[in-house]
């Protein structure tokens, strides 16, 4: 809103010529950031009561551990206040007309919803291990990715020339031209892997939502690298007009993030529930997708690496293949918090180490 209006009173007379601040994106993300933590900081308190009044509240699961089963009772679901944040602060300082916030809002929505419907039935039934089936979760999943895919290498994509090439971190230039078919799979599995990863990692007071703010800073200083000619050329990326949105977008979802963190710091006052974790692993997903940088994820998003193949190799290999665990316990951070760690040691020490694959990442950007 602020970003349209301001550019029609900067054209409209000399007289509004501070308006030109909305064209930078270094003040609309500043700008985003902060209108989205003022916006979960006045509406977390009576958000909270709504849940406690309404009896929504977490169901947890059963794993063996006493601190798991001591948080039954804390109010979940506040994924809401993250995606409200979000949408509320890039109502007001994003560009609207670009692909790249729509796409990015699209899967915040989409898999927000998902996860909204499998809070709101393990609320019903008053269990954590009664949510939606996994081949309800996969389908739903399924749909937008594939959608997503076809969109990406579409002759509407903003992407464009750059839709089936493939990057590797460190690398300067694409290792390989995918055929649209293989992309489109590729993209597949990988906005699965994302966005059930974060969801993996949603199991300590903080966890997955400080990881998940080092990966999406990340994002988005390499949107603004390759949304500016200058800047991407110097440094050997792919130029793509209009990707320096996403910064702004990568703000809104920090400034979200921090203010819902005040919240659910150790011990929490309200869990975000699948409704955030899914949420903003499919906005991690995409923007990962449209700025290039899908193996980065990996460097960036090690944590979240590392939780989801310890849960899958306990599951798939270990207790259905083998029939015995393989981990004391799964994922990552259980596993530590079952070897003594306490849960504030473990977020912080879990966080230090996203925050050095962050730092990883970011060197990307010049050592190539």
């Amino acid at each position: 809103m602020f970003y349209t209006i301001g550019r029609l009173l900067y054209e409209y007379s000399d007289v509004f010529s501070y308006c030109r601040l909305f064209n930078y994106i270094t003040f609309r993300s500043i700008a985003a950031a902060l209108s989205a933590v003022i916006f979960v900081f006045l509406c977390s308190r009576p958000f909270i009561m709504f849940l406690h009044r309404k009896n929504i509240r977490d169901q947890a699961r059963d794993i063996g551990l006493p601190e798991v089963t001591d948080k039954k009772g804390t109010p979940t679901m506040g994924g809401v206040l993250i995606i409200g944040g979000v949408i509320f602060s890039l109502f007001l300082w994003a560009n609207w007309k670009s692909p790249f916030v729509w796409c990015t809002v699209a899967a915040t929505l989409w898999y927000g919803l998902l996860g909204f419907a499998d809070d709101i039935r393990k609320i019903m039934r008053r269990s954590g291990d009664k949510g939606l089936s996994e081949r309800a979760k996969l389908v739903f999943q399924s749909v937008f990715a594939v959608i997503f895919g076809y969109y990406i290498t579409g002759s509407s994509s903003p992407l464009k020339l750059h839709s089936l090439e493939f990057y590797l971190p460190f690398v300067k230039h694409p290792v390989a031209q995918l055929h649209p078919v293989v992309y489109i799979c590729f993209l597949y599995l990988f906005i699965m892997f994302v966005t059930n990863s974060v969801n993996l990692t949603d199991g300590l007071d903080g966890l997955a939502i400080t990881s998940s703010l080092f990966v999406l800073g990340v994002l988005g200083i390499f949107g603004y690298v390759m949304g500016n000619r200058i800047y991407s050329d110097y440094l050997y990326f792919p130029y793509v007009p209009g990707s320096g949105e996403l910064t702004i977008v990568a703000a809104a979802f920090v400034g979200a993030g921090l203010g819902f963190l005040w919240y659910n710091a150790y011990p929490a006052q309200i869990f975000m529930g699948d409704t955030g974790s899914l949420a903003i692993g499919g906005a991690i997903a995409t923007m990962s997708v449209l700025l290039k940088q899908e193996m980065l994820f990996p460097i960036a998003g090690g944590l979240f690496v590392a939780e989801a193949l310890t849960s899958q190799i306990q599951d798939k290999i270990g207790v259905k293949l083998v029939g015995r665990r393989i981990f004391y316990r799964a994922p990552l951070h259980h596993a530590l918090q079952y070897r003594g760690l306490a849960e504030p040691k473990v977020v912080v020490r879990l966080s230090i180490i996203s925050g050095i694959l962050a730092l990883i990442a970011l060197s990307s950007l010049k050592i190539r």
